[in-house]
C-alpha cells in the first residue's frame, strides 16, 4: 500500500507531497498533471523491475506514445545541466514474499521509505539520445512506534495497523548511498538477525536501481519492497481485451488492459475458500451479477463461463432475464469496465495499488453511485483486519467529471490544480494538489485546504456522459 508519494522535478510534478488512503480521487480539469501522478507511480514500478532507460521508455511517453528522450522525463523548469528527478515512496509491503527462486522469505519489518534521485546525462559521439544516471538509492525503515503519525487515514489501530505493520529495527537503513574516494556508492545492508559486510555497487555504473538486483531471500526486506512496488498497477481496460475469449493454456491473472477476463473468474469460482471449504462456482457467479444488477437499464439474472473442451476455449457469457446469453464481445464498453472490476472484487489474490483514469467513461450518470460503490468495496477496510475476505487492495483514481465528484466524500478528494513555479523570470505551470477543509490531509499536504465552494465548479457543472448520437439514436456505448 503506498502511502506517500513525494515527487520533484518529474515532468510538471515540483515540490509536490501526497498522502494517500485506501481509496484517494483526484479531481481537476484537463491538462492540468493529474495522468502525471500516476506516471509517476508507474515509473517507480517499472523501476523495481526494469533498467533504468526500459523504465524510462515503459512509461507514458510525452510524444504521442513513442519513445523519446528520457529527458522529456524532467521538470522543464531544470537547468540544462542539471537535470534531476526525486521520488520517494512510503508504503507497507508485504511481510511474506517469494523470491525468484520461489523460496519464501520474511520481512523484518514492513512500513518503509524508499528514495530514489535520478540524473540525465547528455548523448555523446554517435549516440542520439542521453541515458539515465542513478544519483542516490535509500531505503529506510519507519518503526512501529511511528506508524500512528505518518498514517493519517482513519483506520482501526488494534484491527488494522497491528494486523499490517510490524517489526522494528534498531540500526540504519537497508539501501544507502555513501560517497568514497569521489564516487557515489549504493549500498545493501544486511538485514536484521543475518551476517555479512554491506555490498557496495557504484551509482555512477549502475543501469538500475540496487533494489531492481534483488532476488533472493538472503535481503527478504528489500524484496518485500520490491515486490510491494511491482504490484502497483496502472489499469488501462481495452474493450477489445475485455470481450476477447480465453484459451485453457493462457494466464490466469488480468492483465492491465483486461485481458484473460474469462480465464480469471473461471479460476475464481474454482478456488477452495481460505477455510478449505469446497469451491462454489454458482455462488461466485451470482456475486458478480447481483453487482452488475446495480447498473440501471440491465436485467441480469446471472453470469457464467462457458468451457468448450473441443476448442479449448474459455468465454464470459452474462445470461438477461428473459433467458438469452450474450457472450462478453457483445456487452458495451461501460458494462465490460464495470464487470471487471466487479470480477477484481471477488479475487482474493488481487492485491497491491489500482490505478484507474477516469473510470466514469461509458458509464451513465445514473450508475455513477454503483461504480462508486464498486471502488470503495474494491480497497481494503481499514477498520478491519487484511485477509481473505478483506483484501489489501489500494484504489486510486483521478476524474474531471462534476457527476462522479459529487459523489464522493470530501476524505476521499483532493483537489487537482496549476500553480506556477519560476524559470529564468518566467512562470511554468506546475500540478497542485489541495485537501478538501476538515479531512484527514489538512496539514499533511503543502498546499492549504480548500472549501467546497471552491470546488463548486465540479459540483453544479453539466453532466458528462459522453453520449453520441448515430442515425438519431443513442448508441449503446454507455452501461
Amino acid at each position: 500500500m503506498l502511502t506517500r508519494l513525494e515527487v520533484d522535478g518529474f515532468k510538471n510534478l515540483h515540490g509536490l507531497e501526497i498522502d494517500f488512503g485506501p481509496f484517494t480521487c483526484i479531481a481537476g480539469e484537463n491538462g492540468a498533471g493529474k495522468s502525471n501522478v500516476f506516471d509517476a507511480i508507474e515509473f517507480l514500478s517499472l523501476l523495481s523491475s526494469r533498467s533504468l532507460m526500459e523504465a524510462a521508455q515503459e512509461v507514458r511517453s510525452t510524444r504521442d506514445d513513442r519513445p523519446g528522450d528520457p529527458k522529456d522525463l524532467f521538470w522543464r523548469g531544470a537547468a540544462e545541466g542539471g537535470r534531476l528527478m526525486r521520488l520517494a515512496a512510503e508504503m507497507i509491503v508485504p511481510q511474506s514474499v517469494d523470491d525468484d527462486f520461489g523460496r519464501p522469505a520474511e520481512a523484518s519489518i514492513t512500513f518503509l521509505r524508499y528514495e530514489v534521485d535520478i540524473g540525465y546525462e547528455h548523448a555523446t559521439g554517435l549516440e542520439k539520445i542521453g541515458r539515465l544516471i542513478l544519483v542516490r538509492e535509500w531505503l529506510r525503515h519507519i518503526n512501529v512506534g511511528e506508524a500512528h503519525r505518518r498514517l493519517g487515514f482513519p483506520h482501526s489501530a488494534s484491527e488494522f495497523r497491528k494486523s499490517v505493520i510490524t517489526g522494528r529495527r534498531s540500526g540504519g537503513p537497508f539501501i544507502s548511498t555513501r560517497e568514497r574516494e569521489g564516487d557515489q556508492m549504493i549500498v545493501v545492508h544486511q538485514d536484521g538477525g543475518s551476517r555479512g559486510s554491506p555490498r557496495p555497487a557504484s551509482a555512477a555504473r549502475a543501469p538500475a536501481t540496487v533494489l531492481s538486483t534483488i532476488t533472493g531471500s538472503d535481503d527478504p526486506t528489500i524484496l518485500a519492497a520490491r515486490r510491494e512496488m511491482q504490484s502497483w498497477q496502472r489499469l488501462a481496460l481495452e474493450p477489445s481485451a475485455l470481450r476477447a475469449s480465453d484459451r485453457y493454456t493462457d494466464p490466469r491473472i488480468m492483465s492491465v488492459n483486461g485481458n484473460h477476463l474469462p480465464a480469471v473468474l473461471f479460476r475464481i469460482a474454482a478456488k477452495h475458500s481460505e477455510s478449505g471449504e469446497d469451491p462454489d462456482p454458482e455462488g461466485t457467479y451470482a456475486r458478480v451479477a447481483t453487482r452488475l444488477s446495480s447498473l440501471a437499464g440491465l436485467g441480469v439474472r446471472r453470469v457464467l463461463v462457458d468451457t468448450d473442451d473441443t476448442r479449448e476455449i474459455i468465454t464470459l457469457k452474462l445470461e438477461e432475464r428473459d433467458g438469452m446469453e450474450l457472450p462478453a464481445r457483445s456487452l458495451s464498453e461501460g458494462t465490460l469496465r464495470f464487470l471487471a472490476l466487479a470480477i477484481l472484487l471477488e479475487d482474493p489474490d488481487s492485491r497491491g495499488t489500482i490505478c484507474m483514469e477516469e473510470p466514469e467513461n461509458g458509464i451513465h450518470p445514473n450508475n455513477l453511485d454503483a461504480m462508486v460503490d464498486l471502488l470503495r468495496d474494491l480497497a481494503v477496510d481499514p477498520s478491519d483486519s487484511p485477509g481473505y475476505d478483506n483484501p489489501f487492495r489500494q484504489v486510486i483514481v483521478n476524474t474531471h467529471s462534476p457527476s462522479l465528484v459529487q459523489l464522493l466524500r470530501p476524505e476521499e478528494l483532493l483537489l487537482a490544480t496549476t500553480g506556477f513555479a519560476p524559470k529564468n523570470g518566467e512562470p511554468l505551470r506546475v500540478l497542485r494538489l489541495a485537501p478538501l477543509i476538515d479531512t484527514w490531509r489538512v496539514g499533511r499536504q503543502l498546499m492549504p485546504p480548500v472549501t467546497k465552494a471552491d470546488i463548486l465548479p465540479y459540483l453544479t457543472g453539466p453532466l458528462d456522459p459522453k453520449l453520441s448520437l448515430k442515425d438519431d439514436e443513442l448508441s449503446n456505448d454507455i452501461a
